[in-house]
């Protein structure tokens, strides 16, 4: 007696039908990761720009207020890494902390200089008006001055001038660390910040506008 099966294969339609199902939900799927991924990256860039806030109120509380100055980047010379803010607050924070690196930042000149974000001060610090007025304070020591102290007084006193910028800067226009490229997408401009009340957000102004 033959005995005739009960089950029955799939036809060529239904297979079809199939993988277009599973094609769809994995459309739908994939781009909630993706926002996921980013957001998660974006809160991580958030949290290492007040890592490193901390490290420059620390600076400051034990230079008696005094505003941080050095390269806007890092420069990467045949014997390494030189200045930029991870080497001047190496002593409060370390210059091989993960913080200085944006999660989102897979760019590998980022990690050549050791930083994924800039330091506004150490631009500012060559705005015309900080200049000018440091200038004048050079022009008026005495010509026995020697090298090492008139690029003390210099630095001193351009700290003193952007601090002021910063002190004046009511509406937090200008963050102390920003994105060195925008990372963010999703944002009015894609870029984050931390900020002089300590503040980390998406930033409000481009770097190259900060000296307008």
């Amino acid at each position: 007696m033959s005995v005739v099966s009960s089950q029955r294969a799939f036809t060529l339609v239904e297979t079809l039908v199939v993988v277009g199902i599973i094609t769809l939900l994995i459309g739908l799927v994939l781009p909630a990761i993706t926002m996921v991924k980013a957001e998660s990256r974006n809160s991580g860039c958030l949290s290492n720009l007040r890592q490193n806030f901390t490290a420059w109120q620390a600076y400051q509380v034990a230079n008696k207020g005094a505003m941080p100055i050095c390269e806007f980047l890092p420069v990467v010379t045949p014997e390494g890494i030189s200045g930029g803010l991870p080497q001047l607050l190496d002593n409060y924070m370390s210059i091989e902390s993960p913080t200085w690196i944006c999660p989102a930042d897979f760019d590998s000149e980022s990690t050549d200089t050791g930083t994924s974000y800039n330091y506004l001060p150490g631009l500012l610090r060559f705005s015309p008006q900080v200049q000018m007025e440091v200038l004048q304070v050079l022009m008026q020591l005495p010509s026995t001055t020697i090298d090492r102290q008139r690029q003390r007084v210099r630095v001193e006193t351009e700290g003193k001038l952007v601090a002021k910028l910063f002190e004046n800067d009511s509406k937090r226009l200008f963050p102390i660390l920003i994105d060195s490229e925008d990372r963010h997408p999703g944002t009015r401009v894609p870029r984050n910040g931390v900020y002089l009340d300590g503040s980390a957000r998406a930033a409000t102004i481009e770097t190259n506008t900060a000296v307008d």
